[in-house]
């Protein structure tokens, strides 16, 4: 599934290095790191996406490839209702995927 089948899209997205992590804002809201033709590979939201972002950063499972590709961009929103957002967005690739995205392990649905 590609980031533009989003709903609500993310409005901004940066190259997925630390070189870039200083342009990610400190706000909560929703993330996807994605392909570089903008594959999903993981749905997340943070209560500060820039230092959620360079966590993933850290870790060898957001960094490494997978058989879609590598992550290399990260959209976000910015929004303070992160759960909503996620669970939609989630909720959006099973429908169009039948499976999570490829770097996401837990599925956990909150009510909203």
């Amino acid at each position: 599934m590609k980031v533009f089948a989003l709903d609500p899209l993310p409005s901004k997205s940066e190259p997925f290095r630390r070189s870039r992590e200083r342009f990610l804002p400190e706000g909560s809201g929703c993330y996807v790191l994605a392909t570089f033709d903008s594959r999903v590979l993981y749905l997340g939201l943070a209560e500060n996406i820039r230092r959620r972002v360079n966590q993933h950063l850290s870790s060898p499972t957001k960094t490494t490839t997978t058989p879609e590709g590598r992550a290399v961009l990260v959209h976000w929103l910015e929004t303070k209702e992160t759960n909503k957002v996620e669970r939609t967005w989630m909720n959006i690739h099973l429908i169009s995927e039948g499976r999570l995205p490829a770097l996401n392990s837990v599925y956990s649905p909150t009510s909203t």
